[in-house]
């Protein structure tokens, strides 16, 4: 099970001032009431109407600064989402940083032949396995998209196989909301029916709108659904810098604010106190490539403003790490998924997925979770709060030893050599001669190894039978 108190004690960083933070919430409360969006569904728009939003000649919905500062009020600052055994897994709000893999990568890279290759409905059992065996890893996703499957077919199956393969809390994504509905009701299975569920929630649904200002009827479709039956539901448009949002940062955060407030009020209309993720994913669209980068330096600076804004509002909010733009795992696949992983727990960021993506979020690498598993672990132990006490500032210890002494034979150092020191599993602390007698590896070469075994040693705890044979049933299989 995951520690559910991912606090991070010490490193904290800021992008945006007090008075930057005030002017971009008012920003957004001005487009929200003054600018409308679209609702491309009529149950959607009718509970902002009803909920005091007003509609325009032109069908742009309206929604008043006070509605926003009433959803504020009514959503939970924090909420705990539960293991498949109903144990506590993750507390979210705060500034607790848990981390989780991607979803839905139509590429992967095969652990044994090293290929690029299609995914496969096997590959979402094989990620949620390796994820399971990794401590560092909070929560799963599905890993891969299954080459062929239609939506109403792939998205089921993944919740079904992803069940069996892992004990820890589930982050889901999905096509309209049919996808949606077997996932509630295997998750009804697991902890025993709907009240149990909503207690104690097993799983998150990802969902997002369309920037600029749209939100389509799949998108409110789900977010309804979640609401009514208190699954935790994402609300997180990606406005793309310079193609589908101001090409300026604070243009971009803003509007992507306003989306993700537009769809807070109507689910805390729809479901007072039900719980809520607020995000976004601001990427950047290249104009040399016309690619979209996530790991542009304004995209992390992008994110790391709108983490900061959901931190000021006190809402739990959607987060990114340990993804990279390279094609293979290499120095810069290491350096921007360490970046963003090591901002994201200093930001307090809570939901952080993405694990193992890589070229722009079109290929996934379970060598690369590996990898980045140690560096959550590392970064974790760098941004662990700094006990200064008596015992550590280790006074009598120095009176003790004198000058010219040394530490080594001290009670003091034996005591305290786990809790002071990091042991890495993949990263080089070896002289050159002890690295070449071991095989000359490099990093990448140990993240493949040690993911290939772990798949092979790692063992899910199984579920009864008869419990297997109702998930079937009600995933439709």
């Amino acid at each position: 099970m995951s520690d559910s108190s991912r606090q991070i004690g010490a490193g904290r960083v800021s992008f945006l001032t007090e008075e930057q933070k005030r002017r971009i919430y008012d920003t957004a409360l001005g487009i929200l009431s003054d600018i409308g969006m679209v609702v491309l569904h009529d149950e959607g728009e009718a509970v902002m109407l009803e909920g005091g939003c007003t509609k325009d000649a032109d069908g742009l919905v309206h929604v008043p600064a006070g509605l926003v500062a009433q959803a504020r009020e009514s959503v939970p600052a924090s909420f705990v989402v539960y293991d498949r055994d109903g144990a506590p897994a993750m507390d979210l709000g705060g500034r607790r940083a848990y981390f989780g893999n991607g979803s839905d990568v139509m590429y992967l890279h095969d652990l044994e032949t090293g290929e690029r290759r299609l995914g496969r409905l096997d590959d979402v059992t094989e990620a949620a396995r390796l994820c399971d065996a990794l401590p560092e890893i909070d929560f799963v996703m599905s890993g891969a998209y299954p080459d062929g499957m239609d939506a109403g077919e792939a998205y089921p199956k993944q919740f079904r196989v992803m069940i069996e393969a892992t004990t820890k809390p589930l982050v889901m994504t999905a096509g309209g909301v049919e996808t949606v509905e077997p996932m509630w009701r295997m998750a009804c299975e697991v902890r025993g029916g709907a009240d149990a569920l909503r207690a104690k929630p097993y799983f998150v649904m990802y969902n997002q709108p369309v920037s600029p200002l749209k939100h389509p009827v799949e998108t409110v479709d789900k977010l309804l659904f979640c609401a009514d039956r208190g699954i935790p539901s994402t609300y997180c448009p990606s406005p793309v810098a310079g193609g589908t949002a101001p090409i300026t940062t604070a243009g971009q955060i803003t509007l992507g604010l306003a989306e993700a407030l537009f769809g807070l009020v109507m689910h805390q209309l729809r479901a007072p106190g039900a719980p809520f993720v607020i995000g976004q994913g601001p990427n950047t669209l290249d104009m040399a490539t016309s690619q979209s980068s996530y790991n542009s330096p304004e995209f992390v600076r992008a994110y790391a403003c709108e983490v900061e804004m959901a931190k000021w509002l006190d809402i739990p909010n959607w987060g990114f790490s340990g993804h990279t733009d390279a094609q293979v795992v290499d120095a810069q696949a290491g350096m921007e998924a360490d970046e963003l992983t090591k901002l994201s727990m200093q930001l307090g960021a809570n939901l952080n997925h993405d694990v193992g993506y890589m070229d722009f979020g079109l290929s996934g690498s379970l060598a690369e979770v590996v990898l980045v598993a140690e560096f959550i672990a590392r970064d974790r132990r760098l941004l662990a709060a700094l006990e200064v006490s008596d015992e550590t500032l280790a006074v009598d210890v120095l009176r003790a030893v004198g000058p010219g002494g040394d530490y080594l034979g001290q009670r003091h150092t034996r005591r305290h050599l786990r809790d002071s020191q990091w042991r890495a599993m993949l990263l080089n602390r070896m002289s050159y001669d002890r690295w070449s007698e071991g095989g000359a590896l490099d990093v990448t070469e140990k993240a493949r190894r040690k993911a290939l075994d772990l798949l092979a040693t790692h063992e899910v705890p199984a579920l009864p039978a008869d419990l297997l044979a109702r998930l079937d049933i009600a995933a439709g299989i």
